[in-house]
């Protein structure tokens, strides 16, 4: 059987292995990438767009309801079947001919099947009707197979027919009523989405919500789930799920809880079980641990480096953005490796992805939203950084309060006071997410606060609460 080869052989297509194989083959080299479902991956057709899709209706139509002349004009609520359809529009009906056309423009090509390492810089790809292609890659393997929902050891929870992220992502109609299970990002999101079609959600969480962010955060959140009639069923687990009949029911301390479907929403594992890395000296079905050039840590490497790992395999980010930000210091460094050019491998260099440490950015597109970069106060304490916490009231703003009527939202910053510049910046509020990428800015840049100072927001706007926060924090003088 002949082998095909070429510089450079990704496992998986969807975003962040797209913007590997981009990297690689600007670099000047050759690129494959293996896909055994749509290319383009789960970002395009499962989780960030469509979910975001679905949200943006309901977001939209509550912020006219906020502002006096256009809440009058407001008659209706949201059509569910509408907004089904226009998702429909996002994943090009989860057909991916789009993506592929990019992919060939891009001077990349594609093998489609399921890919597993085979050895040393080989990669064996299974098509649909058992057919095998050899893949031989002379410079680099990088494996970008993401990762897969959270299945929780719940009694008949797995015969249950549970939903999802992708089932909740993609379906056609709204259920009547939704138990959601879980209290991270994902699930405060799509009971958001459900709750604004007219679904009765209910919330299952061993917590409370939003547990990585600023407890004001998770507060804002909690309250906005059930200003939209989300019944909040926190800190207690389910003990077993069963479904009788069509219906479900979810067996907690106190009254069960009964639904049409129950998504599961707790977390991630990598899809790393069935991809070949018992072939390389690798523990199957665990994360792949990497250096910040996103080289593979440990003997698989000791020789020349060959086997690279980005995105959500990695467990540094579960976060597209965050992951696509990895693949172009890999990309990069994997031709400038190949090529024998310099190696920028230093913090913050141009092949290292040393954001992923102190720097990253998310936003929770519930209402309120939640925008955060960088540490939170709580994170800074654990760092041992001597940090101070600046609040302020977003409702204050002038801009905030031109963009509705009694705005609602916090600003926080987490300053590090030995070298005078932000660690962590969170939002909360209607519309924030477009002021993260300014805080990001700031975090990434260590932008002394006294420059910060020069940094002059615009009238009226609501980053206008840079200055508040600014002023909050005090002015240096020259005693200081």
């Amino acid at each position: 059987m002949n082998a095909r080869e070429y510089d450079v052989v990704i496992i998986g297509a969807g975003a962040v292995a797209e913007n590997v194989a981009d990297r690689a083959v600007q670099g000047g080299l050759s690129a494959v990438l293996v896909e055994s479902e749509l290319v383009g991956g789960e970002c395009s057709y499962w989780a960030c767009m469509p979910s975001k899709a679905l949200l943006r209706a309901g977001n939209v139509l509550r912020a006219a309801q906020r502002v006096g002349g256009a809440r009058e004009a407001v008659t209706g609520s949201v059509d569910p079947s509408a907004v089904f359809a226009r998702r429909n529009g996002f994943v090009h009906d989860w057909d991916d001919s789009s993506q592929v056309d990019w992919v060939h423009g891009a001077g990349i090509d594609l093998v489609r099947g399921h890919g597993r390492l085979a050895g040393v810089r080989r990669v064996e790809v299974t098509d649909a009707d058992g057919a095998v292609t050899t893949l031989v890659a002379r410079h680099a393997v990088v494996v970008s197979a993401g990762s897969d929902p959270l299945l929780p050891d719940i009694p008949g929870l797995a015969d249950a027919a549970p939903w999802t992220p992708r089932e909740a992502t993609s379906a056609q109609a709204a259920p009547a009523s939704l138990a959601v299970i879980g209290g991270g990002v994902v699930a405060a999101e799509l009971a958001t989405a459900y709750a604004t079609f007219g679904t009765r959600v209910t919330i299952v969480a061993r917590g409370g919500l939003l547990g990585g962010q600023e407890p004001f955060a998770a507060e804002a959140v909690t309250a906005g789930l059930e200003e939209l009639g989300v019944a909040l069923r926190l800190h207690t687990s389910p003990a077993a799920v069963r479904r009788d009949g069509g219906r479900v029911t979810i067996e907690i301390d106190g009254d069960p809880v009964e639904a049409d479907e129950v998504l599961v929403a707790t977390g991630r594992v990598p899809r790393s079980a069935d991809i070949g890395l018992d072939t390389v000296g690798l523990e199957t079905g665990d994360w792949l641990d990497v250096d910040d050039t996103l080289l593979v840590t440990g003997p698989v490497n000791a020789g020349e480096p060959w086997l690279y790992a980005v995105g959500d395999i990695t467990h540094r980010a579960l976060l597209t953005h965050q992951g696509k930000y990895q693949a172009r210091a890999a990309g990069d460094v994997i031709a400038a490796r190949a090529l024998g050019r310099r190696v920028d491998d230093a913090p913050w260099g141009v092949h290292v992805a040393t954001a992923d440490h102190r720097a990253v950015p998310q936003v929770t597109f519930t209402d309120p939203e939640v925008a955060s970069v960088g540490l939170t106060a709580a994170a800074a304490e654990r760092a041992g950084i001597r940090s101070r916490v600046i609040d302020y009231d977003l409702g204050q703003v002038a801009g905030a309060s031109v963009q509705a009527d009694g705005y609602r939202g916090q600003a926080r910053m987490v300053v590090d006071e030995d070298r005078g510049v932000i660690v962590g910046v969170t939002f909360v509020g209607q519309d924030v997410s477009e002021m993260l990428q300014a805080a990001t800015i700031a975090v990434v840049g260590e932008v002394p606060l006294d420059r910060l100072w020069h940094a002059v927001p615009a009238y009226p706007t609501m980053n206008e609460v840079w200055l508040r926060l600014l002023e909050t924090y005090g002015r240096p003088t020259l005693d200081d």
